[in-house]
């Protein structure tokens, strides 16, 4: 049987009969109702695959939408985060200088006042040692930093700079044997000093008196002394007093306000001198 578009049909003959028949088939689907019945039901056969056919692109904008905004939440979060420590340093003092009379800082006839720079550090690394509290921060030389700096987090005073690179430092924590704080009891202004006991939630108060006023509830906060820590930022409340007569001095114990267990984000604070006008 010799087909019509068979190895010998001329090329010429091919193309005549080829539009004829797509003529016909214009014309037919034109004046009846085959033609529309016919594409609806190849449009029902070939829907699916056209949603098949688009879903790896869907999907990758779903994914894409999805990483878009998860990034633009983790920033936000990053920079409220940061806020609100710089926030929560700013309030600490808060008590401290409502305590402040004007007339006291008259009386102290100084022409300077410190004024503090503040620079926001993350912790890099604990030291493993669980008798030497120390954290690794990023931040070093590149960044002015120096030995001696004060750290504190957003509830109180962590610790101070001990060690300084390029781009990290160590920070030596207020609980570690070889720091201790001069502080004040925020009640009556009655200075001492607070030493790390190797306990990350335990500090001591060093050669206190028996008659010294001090009670269990009491708000140590940093006395200016020493050259290293601002005056007010608060560092410990007392948690025990054992007034042994027997021996030279009580024993009295302070919990840290810092949560110095679970440290991520940390300021550092200079203090420079500044002249009045």
């Amino acid at each position: 049987m010799n087909l019509i578009f068979g190895r010998n049909t001329s090329l010429q003959l091919r193309l005549v009969i080829a539009i004829v028949l797509s003529v016909v088939l214009i014309i037919g689907d034109r004046f009846t109702d085959g033609g529309s019945k016919v594409r609806a039901s190849l449009n029902t056969i070939v829907s699916p695959l056209f949603y098949l056919a688009n879903l790896p692109y869907e999907m990758f904008q779903e994914g894409s939408k999805n990483l878009s905004s998860h990034q633009r939440l983790m920033v936000e979060n990053d920079a409220l985060r940061e806020a609100q420590l710089i926030q929560n340093q700013k309030l600490q003092q808060y008590e401290f200088l409502q305590l402040e009379n004007q007339k006291l800082r008259a009386l102290l006839g100084s022409s300077n006042k410190l004024e503090e720079r503040k620079l926001i550090a993350q912790v890099l690394s604990v030291h493993s040692n669980p008798y030497s509290h120390q954290v690794l921060i990023n931040r070093g030389l590149l960044d002015d930093v120096k030995e001696s700096l004060a750290v504190i987090d957003e509830k109180g005073i962590v610790g101070q700079v001990t060690s300084v690179g390029s781009t990290t430092s160590r920070v030596l924590l207020i609980t570690d044997t070889q720091h201790a704080t001069p502080v004040r009891i925020l009640r009556n202004n009655v200075r001492t000093v607070v030493e790390g006991i190797g306990k990350i939630d335990q500090l001591k108060l060093s050669h206190v008196p028996h008659s010294m006023d001090i009670r269990i509830g009491d708000v140590l906060v940093s006395s200016g002394l020493g050259g290293v820590f601002p005056e007010g930022y608060p560092v410990a409340t007392v948690t025990s007093i054992n007034r042994n007569e027997g021996r030279p001095f009580s024993e009295v114990y302070a919990s840290p306000i810092a949560e110095l267990d679970r440290i991520r984000l940390l300021i550092l604070l200079w203090r420079q001198e500044v002249a009045d006008d």
